[in-house]
């Protein structure tokens, strides 16, 4: 049974690995403080072309989402998402745990705009209501749609206007950035946004998200919120290494890269067998609609995600790829869908 439930399944790229084995008895200082740390770090200073960036190595999304927003944010603070935000949808309350509000907003393609942000923005016009104040974005969105340069340069400047925090979730950066239709290179995110990360775990690490933060105002003592929340890894190195390795070339966006592929070839090859998509993804997320028989019979081959209800016959399905699969594992899907024909 092959597994399209997600980026991460597999363990690591054999690179990561031997590298991590290579360094295993090296005897290094603790908690990021380490050379491959601080090199990582240089290495992605150079890679976004900004020197005046802080950059910090956590474990994983959840973690670096909860303790941003909680370090950005004062008591009274709120954040706002999309509907489909991963903060609102999939994190268990850990952003609400920490005491702030989420403020949902209804789009249809994952993406925050200007006018989406804008109402929300008059309907808290007063101390009797949370105060918005960061805007959480994700690129590429949790239903596969990527943001344009245009859009961010909208977005970034309506913030400003409004004083309003800008973040980016970047779980599956890599993936959105190698869409062939992005225009964003990793120097646009330093100058427009005013925190961002980009994610490891989904992408070709054991684990790992670096973040990045620009706005001065907001990197005061950021290592004592870390620690706070349990994020300051003892073992530091173990992310220094992976996120220099990434970065020393251009594996990072090679692995991206493959993940697009075997999406592309799923998505083609299920457009060539007649079926439509819940969404417009161009990265490596698939959200194809199938009549439930059918869905039921992949099943018995494949893991996946249900990803929502469309009629009583049909549904949405998720497909991921991933780094490491291969075309093989995409055309023998589509082939296998194709003989249990169209319902």
């Amino acid at each position: 049974m092959y597994s399209f439930n997600n980026d991460y399944s597999e363990g690591a790229h054999p690179r990561i690995l031997d590298a991590l084995v290579q360094s295993n008895m090296e005897q290094t200082v603790g908690y990021g403080e380490d050379s491959y740390t601080k090199k990582a770090a240089e290495v992605l200073k150079q890679r976004i072309e900004k020197e005046d960036i802080d950059v910090h190595l956590l474990v994983g999304g959840t973690q670096t989402n909860l303790t941003v927003i909680s370090a950005f944010l004062k008591p009274y603070e709120a954040a706002i998402a999309a509907n489909t935000g991963h903060i609102l949808v999939h994190e268990t309350g850990a952003i609400e745990a920490t005491g702030h509000k989420v403020i949902s907003i209804e789009v249809e393609d994952g993406k925050l705009r200007p006018e989406d942000i804008k109402p929300v923005l008059e309907l808290h016009s007063d101390e009797h209501m949370v105060k918005p104040k960061l805007v959480y974005i994700s690129n590429s969105t949790e239903i596969g749609t990527i943001y344009t340069k245009s859009e961010l340069e909208q977005l970034s400047k309506f913030c400003m206007e409004n004083k309003l925090i800008l973040f980016m979730d970047g779980a599956r950066l890599g993936s959105a950035l190698c869409a062939k239709e992005n225009d964003i290179e990793l120097s646009d995110l330093g100058r427009l946004m005013d925190a961002f990360y980009i994610g490891g775990t989904k992408n070709g690490a054991l684990f790992g998200e670096a973040l990045v933060i620009c706005k001065d105002s907001l990197k005061e003592d950021f290592r004592f919120h870390i620690k706070q929340k349990g994020a300051l890894l003892a073992k530091g190195r173990l992310l220094g290494i992976q996120f220099l390795e990434l970065f020393k070339d251009d594996l990072y966006f090679d692995l991206a890269k493959q993940a697009n592929k075997t999406a592309d070839l799923l998505k083609d090859g299920i457009s060539g067998a007649g079926y439509k998509f819940l969404t417009y993804s161009p990265s490596n997320q698939v959200f194809p609609i199938f009549p439930n028989e059918i869905i039921e019979k992949l099943k018995e081959k494949y893991l996946f995600s249900i990803w929502e209800k469309v009629d009583e016959n049909n549904s949405a399905i998720r497909l991921v790829t991933s780094w490491a699969t291969k075309e093989e594992n995409a055309l023998e899907f589509v082939e296998n869908l194709k003989k249990l024909g169209i319902y």
